[in-house]
């Protein structure tokens, strides 16, 4: 889109919405044109990459809420998970409930066999497109 003369997104969010007060020129209207056309076209996948994605935040959020199942069925503490892990008690909070969006599978594995489990990662087909 940068063909088309528009601002990154960085500079997008310092600039202030400007309205016209008179009507395009035909140069203006076909640039206009061709940007709506431009992003009709790449719109829908980047939907669908963002349902994807979702789908796969959420993945993730049920595998940290089965963990927190877990380590409460066996009774313990997340003071007690610091101590069989050597994490921080804070980044065991933080992982289950959702606000470290992307832990590591290295973390994932130990919080995993502190209550008692162990974690499987499959790998899956994706759609044809």
């Amino acid at each position: 889109l940068s063909d088309y003369g528009l601002r990154s997104s960085e500079e997008a969010t310092t600039v202030k919405r400007k309205t016209r007060n008179r009507r395009l020129n035909p140069v203006e209207a076909a640039k206009y044109d061709a940007i709506r056309k431009h992003v009709a076209v790449e719109l829908p996948e980047l939907v669908l990459r963002h349902h994807e994605r979702t789908a796969a935040r959420d993945q993730l959020q049920e595998l940290c809420e089965q963990l927190r199942a877990a380590r409460e069925q066996k009774g313990l503490s997340l003071s007690d998970l610091t101590e069989l892990t050597g994490m921080e008690r804070s980044a065991l909070s933080k992982l289950e409930t959702g606000q470290r969006p992307n832990p590591t599978i290295e973390t994932l594995v130990r919080y995993a066999e502190a209550v008692g489990k162990h974690l499987v990662v499959t790998l899956a087909d994706s759609d044809d497109r």
